[in-house]
């Protein structure tokens, strides 16, 4: 059965735009908190983080107003990173965690995800349940039912100390100048306190929130700033998050930059070497490189894949009993750690791999050989569906018969905005660009 209202990673979509409006999260506050709520007992609870995007403030009275109005007790965390919430979430014994965030998206845009009691997110299966409370609309609690909503002062402090756990007391980061980005999102504070604390010298990015200007040249997805600040400060290394701090990028003291993908290939080669890597793999994603695959083979571990989404990744690794995994575009899963993607702490592990070989970041940055890969992406209106198309089937038929024995296509909708995505790897560029350039030209004229 398909998604209605949630994609890959929670409901997302334009602050304001069906369906991130107040009068849906206020339907999807209630329809949650009543899934959440089914005992009958007013003991339940929901601990509730965001990023810094204007429309937080709306977002987060409207869901305290649909929970509470179930019986939910209603802690808010304010600006935290995703992962706070995870944590929090357990930490708390709460039912239920939420996150009101657009993660890498532009400020215009907001999501809202969702968190179990074991501060793993939800099952494709309990959000088609909550999708059909949402759409029938759930009866309030009685008034002497209602729940309370209060504030919590120091999530933010919380997570900080549960972020330097993750390091070796014996590993003090004394005389390691680091540049962190924190893409003027919800780790603006806690990133720059954490490192500050565990001895680095700390050279600021992005640490200037006004509500509009989350990921907006800075963080993960627009690394060059932070590039530029690296070699201008003669940094050791620089460490972008992006808006909700649930992705990393690593920049060397170069100021080259480092993916997910060459991130998880280090601390699986690493962690394998003292014993830390469970069941001998890493979990990715069908779009993670096909040199880290090789890389992988190379030193006798394996690459589990899964689909698109973090939450994909995780379920894979709590599945079949592994601790390391992630995605391309910097989500890194350390289940040690963490019940979700957490881009501090990943970079932390990067640090402590610095300080315990010796080795620069660049020495480190880059353990394998990419396979060239090109990504495009189209955009099409609501209601569209190009992958449906006789012309963009035969398209794509052509292009997977072209690549056989020389590389891979992977077609997908992506889960959090109206675009599909088109990636092809081969080793043959003119190859590689004439068969992704020809899937797209079949999507475009089945938009236009």
């Amino acid at each position: 059965m398909a998604r209605k209202f949630f994609g890959t990673d929670g409901v997302r979509g334009t602050a304001n735009i069906y369906p991130m409006t107040a009068e849906m999260a206020l339907r999807i506050g209630a329809a949650v908190g009543r899934y959440f709520r089914n005992d009958g007992t007013n003991q339940h609870r929901v601990v509730i983080g965001k990023d810094t995007r204007l429309s937080g403030y709306m977002f987060e009275n409207a869901l305290t107003a649909g929970l509470t109005s179930t019986g939910m007790n209603v802690f808010l965390l304010g600006p935290v990173p995703t992962p706070a919430v995870g944590l929090l979430t357990t930490s708390l014994r709460a039912d239920l965690g939420v996150m009101i965030s657009a993660s890498h998206n532009p400020a215009d845009d907001n999501g809202i995800k969702f968190f179990g009691p074991d501060g793993f997110k939800l099952s494709d299966e309990v959000e088609l349940e909550l999708e059909k409370l949402i759409e029938s609309g759930v009866e309030p609690a009685q008034a002497p039912n209602i729940g309370r909503a209060q504030r919590i002062d120091d999530g933010r402090f919380r997570y900080i100390e549960r972020v330097k756990s993750s390091l070796p007391r014996d590993l003090p980061l004394r005389g390691v100048k680091v540049v962190i980005d924190c893409a003027n999102g919800a780790a603006y504070r806690a990133a720059p306190e954490a490192l500050w604390e565990l001895g680095a010298e700390v050279i600021t990015v992005g640490v200037t929130p006004n509500g509009y200007n989350i990921n907006e040249n800075c963080g993960s997805t627009s690394p060059r700033t932070a590039q530029e600040t690296v070699v201008a400060h003669g940094a050791d290394v620089g460490i972008c998050l992006d808006g909700d701090a649930d992705r990393v990028m690593i920049i060397d003291e170069k100021g080259k930059v480092a993916d997910g993908d060459q991130i998880m290939g280090l601390l699986a080669s690493q962690w394998a070497e003292q014993g830390r890597l469970k069941g001998g793999a890493l979990v990715a994603t069908v779009m993670s490189n096909l040199g880290l695959e090789r890389f992988l083979d190379s030193k006798g571990l394996r690459l589990e894949r899964t689909a698109v989404g973090d939450r994909y990744v995780v379920e894979a690794m709590r599945k079949g009993g592994f601790n390391l995994g992630g995605e391309q575009s910097g989500h890194i899963v350390m289940t040690d750690y963490a019940t979700t993607g957490d881009g501090l702490m990943a970079g932390l592990q990067f640090l402590a791999a610095m300080v315990e070989s010796g080795h620069k970041a660049s020495e480190l940055a880059q353990v394998f050989e990419t396979v060239p890969q090109m990504l495009k992406n189209v955009r099409y209106g609501n209601g569209q569906t190009p992958l449906d198309e006789a012309s963009v089937k035969s398209a794509i038929a052509d292009a997977e018969a072209a690549l056989v024995g020389h590389g891979r296509l992977l077609i997908r909708k992506s889960g959090t905005e109206p675009l599909v995505r088109v990636m092809a790897e081969c080793e043959d560029a003119q190859l590689l660009e004439r068969t992704v350039d020809s899937v797209v030209d079949a999507v475009q004229a089945a938009v236009s």
